[in-house]
């Protein structure tokens, strides 16, 4: 096949700029392509080609950006009822959860029911969840109101909503930005222990930050502090406790006794567990309305002198409808706070979606979920909504009542809509304490319960150190602190560990499978006909030589061959951990094996200063007529790729830092590389670029003689191109010869090829081969041939599929 015209412009190119391509590869006829598989090295034109969209790929992703049109079209009356009981059960909570959300962010209570309202509507267009509801939430609402806090100490011409407005804005755009690039992946890098521990401890900070106004303390001291500061403030200031308290403390028992009344009635009438399932969910509204009634009682007459603190005045209607206002000045108010905000809106939002949807075997689209929450955001400020993200009490709400598909949400939009224009006489009466207690016993449920911690702690240590370290800090510090350091400390030890992580050398061992008190042994005939015959037969696994993997120490692993060594890399081969890696292996090549010839410096004088050489003990040894020495010299490293999908520069630079040194080790021999298990194209090209692959070349000598084994397979099923390529099927006879003794291949009549490529290709190549053939036919169970190819390509020999054909080929070799 003659070269593409691309390919000799690119290498003529090359010599101008006297950049060294390599060796031509070999020219490589139809045939050959059929039965031996040249595989070729994937260039940046079939990156791009391959990170490029198509069409129907453009299509598809401007299809998935609507989800909502993926199932409306089979929306039945079955799914309405589920989504009716739902919405509205999630609407009646969320009425005054988000009126007691919107007092967290230092914003009128109205600024909850925009929220409330803007969030369920829009969000059920872009879902991928059915179960999440959108809304105010108390850590957003909390972190919104100490960001309102801070701004208000330094501009207080910035009125709180209009900087609520403006933050929902940024975030919702940053959040959308991601989500249409696709980027939804790396909510993935912010682990379990960090998200529960920001979840414990904001709702610790909420709950410690409520309980003055449940208490109805009249001092005045900050409940936007670091949580222990709160805590010592609010006992310090016990005795200036209010009436407030009556309302407060009678109306969270009441909350958690209604909970448990059902909850125990569940458990004694489970064929009533429906009912008391409603009754339960229904609980914070029933409360906030019986306490109101109670407050309208007592303060019908004296609304200007009321006993306790009321909500006060809610406007009917959108009144804060409007193109929201931003500008720079706005923005650089808040700026140092946003990337915090942003994380809370994705951290809740992704991590309640994602539970949910594996309680009820679904999968999320974190991107779509991204563009969700984006658009929710964007649009909410326009009818005066800030900040809105998946709410965990309300999801489990919805949840469990049942509900279908995500247009529950504008069920929910509609009650709280009603709400909006027909209650708000009534929520004048609202005791403040009351709606702090709602408030409380919605985020207890946010801590994390000592059986989960427990579970941490079993599973890793580490993790469970990193969960109390990032509560701990939310205490003594802030939420946004916490934040920070619980996704920083979780970071840095994944990079500790991929950095530090500690390749194992393997040996073998022959098993044989047992069932019972029987060994399965193909030569004593099985009775057993339903195990095949890959498990009737004894076969070599590959076990850590240290038995670190936890298997039987008294089961001997026997060492791959004299100077042989198999290596397994662990996490990947990247610039963080190569020289970790290589550092481990050479030193353990040093300590096992003995240089291969000790008088490589003439002279002490040309020693290097790191290596004195022999002793004059072992200088006589070496010397004498018949050396002997416990240790055999370096003959191959064979590498276990499985786990490194990509590598770099730097790793490849030291993999060849590492051949050279091993080959001075080792002179006047070279050191043969082999690799097992790589499948990734990408880390063929780069280790093929520094000269893996091949067998290595001594200096001066021209190419090593070199056996080469392929592993065959059975080829598709008429994928033979013609009665001339049939006819070029050879047989080959199988060689019992033991394979630490060397390897005798079957001459034939295709002696004047190899693999189908020419004797001058495989020159340029640098290697010679012994190996004749690449398929032969060999006879079936049925009696009729089988056309087998080769697997990997045969252009790199030093590239295998197994650790057995790559041990194989290194004992060969040597």
């Amino acid at each position: 096949m003659e070269k593409t015209i691309s390919t000799r412009v690119g290498r003529a190119f090359a010599r101008l700029l006297g950049i060294d391509l390599g060796p031509t590869p070999p020219v490589v006829g139809d045939e050959a392509r059929t039965y031996g598989y040249y595989e070729h090295e994937p260039t940046v034109g079939d990156w791009f080609r391959g990170h490029t969209p198509t069409d129907p790929q453009v299509r598809c992703y401007l299809w998935d950006l609507f989800p909502f049109l993926h199932w409306i079209g089979y929306y039945n009356v079955q799914w309405l009822v589920g989504d009716l009981v739902a919405g509205i059960t999630v609407g009646a909570v969320v009425i005054p959860q988000g009126m007691a959300y919107a007092e967290l962010a230092k914003l009128p209570p109205e600024y909850g029911l925009y929220s409330s309202f803007m969030g369920v509507l829009i969000y059920w267009f872009f879902a991928t969840s059915k179960d999440i509801t959108i809304g105010p939430v108390a850590v957003m609402s909390t972190l919104m109101g100490s960001i309102i806090i801070r701004v208000q100490a330094v501009h207080p011409e910035i009125p709180p909503p209009v900087l609520a407005s403006a933050m929902a804005i940024i975030c919702g755009a940053i959040v959308l930005f991601l989500g249409l690039l696709h980027l939804g992946f790396i909510v993935d890098f912010i682990p379990l222990p960090a998200i529960t521990a920001f979840m414990t401890g904001s709702a610790i900070n909420v709950c410690a930050g409520q309980v003055k106004t449940v208490l109805g303390e009249k001092a005045h001291f900050s409940t936007r502090g670091a949580t222990y500061k709160i805590i010592i403030d609010t006992l310090k200031h016990l005795p200036s406790t209010q009436m407030d308290a009556a309302m407060g403390v009678t109306a969270l028992a009441m909350l958690y006794g209604i909970r448990f009344a059902c909850n125990y009635g569940t458990r004694k009438k489970p064929h009533k567990a429906k009912l008391f399932f409603f009754l339960s969910t229904l609980r914070t509204a029933f409360v906030v309305l019986f306490y109101t009634m109670i407050s309208a009682a007592v303060n019908l007459h004296r609304r200007t002198h009321p006993a306790f603190k009321l909500l006060g005045n809610v406007p009917r209607g959108f009144k804060a409808a409007g193109v929201p206002k931003i500008d720079i000045p706005i923005i650089k108010a808040f700026l140092g706070e946003l990337p915090a905000a942003v994380i809370v809106l994705l951290i809740e939002h992704i991590a309640i979606s994602k539970s949910f949807g594996r309680v009820n075997n679904y999968t999320i689209d974190p991107s779509q979920e991204f563009i969700a929450i984006g658009i929710s955001n964007l649009l909410g400020p326009f009818l005066g909504a800030y900040p809105a993200t998946g709410s965990f009490s309300r999801t489990a709400i919805k949840a469990k009542c049942g509900v279908r598909t995500p247009l529950a949400g504008v069920i929910t939009a509609v009650v709280v809509l009603l709400a909006i224009y027909a209650l708000p006489a009534l929520f004048f009466f609202i005791p403040k304490s009351s709606l702090s207690a709602v408030i409380i016993h919605a985020v207890g449920d946010l801590v994390t319960p000592p059986r989960i911690t427990y579970q941490f702690w079993r599973v890793s240590p580490i993790d469970a150190l990193i969960f109390f370290m990032g509560v701990t800090v939310i205490i003594f510090s802030t939420i946004e602190t916490g934040i920070y350091c619980t996704i920083g400390v979780s970071l840095a030890v994944l990079l500790f560990r991929l950095a530090k992580a500690r390749g194992q050398f393997l040996g073998y061992v022959q098993v044989h499978s047992v069932v019972g008190d029987h060994i399965l042994n193909i030569s004593q005939g099985d009775p057993n006909p339903e195990f095949d015959d890959d498990t009737n037969i004894s076969r070599r696994i590959y076990l850590p030589t240290e038995h670190e993997g936890g298997t039987n120490p008294r089961i001997k692993i026997h060492q791959p061959a004299p100077g042989i060594f198999i290596y397994r890399v662990s996490e990947g081969f990247n610039y963080p951990n190569a020289n970790h890696y290589t550092d481990h292996l050479v030193s353990h090549v040093f300590k096992e094996t003995r240089r291969t010839n000790p008088q490589a410096w003439e002279t002490p004088g040309d020693r290097p200063w790191n290596d004195p050489g022999p002793t004059r003990a072992e200088r006589r040894i070496l010397l004498a007529e018949t050396p002997t020495s416990p240790l055999p010299t370096l003959r191959a490293i064979i590498l276990d790729f499985a786990a490194v999908n990509n590598v770099d520069v730097t790793s490849v630079q030291n993999l060849i830092d590492v051949r050279n040194q091993l080959d001075r080790w080792a002179a006047p021999d070279s050191v043969q590389w082999h690799f097992a298990h790589i499948q990734n194209r990408w880390t063929k090209r780069a280790l093929s670029a520094a000269g893996f692959g091949f067998p290595a070349v001594s200096d001066g000598s021209g190419p090593r003689f070199q056996r080469s084994i392929f592993n065959v397979a059975e080829i598709l099923d008429g994928s033979l191109p013609s009665a001339a390529a049939q006819s070029q099927v050879v047989e080959l006879r199988e060689d019992s010869k033991d394979l630490e003794t060397g390897l005798k291949v079957q001459e034939s009549s295709a002696s004047s090829s190899v693999m189908g490529v020419s004797e001058d290709d495989i020159q340029v190549m640098g290697t010679e081969r012994d190996a004749k053939v690449n398929t032969h036919r060999r006879p079936g169970k049925s009696g009729i041939g089988t056309v087998m190819a080769v697997v990997e390509g045969i252009n790199r020999p030093f590239f295998h599929v197994d650790l057995t054909s790559a041990l194989k080929s290194a004992v060969a070799d040597s």
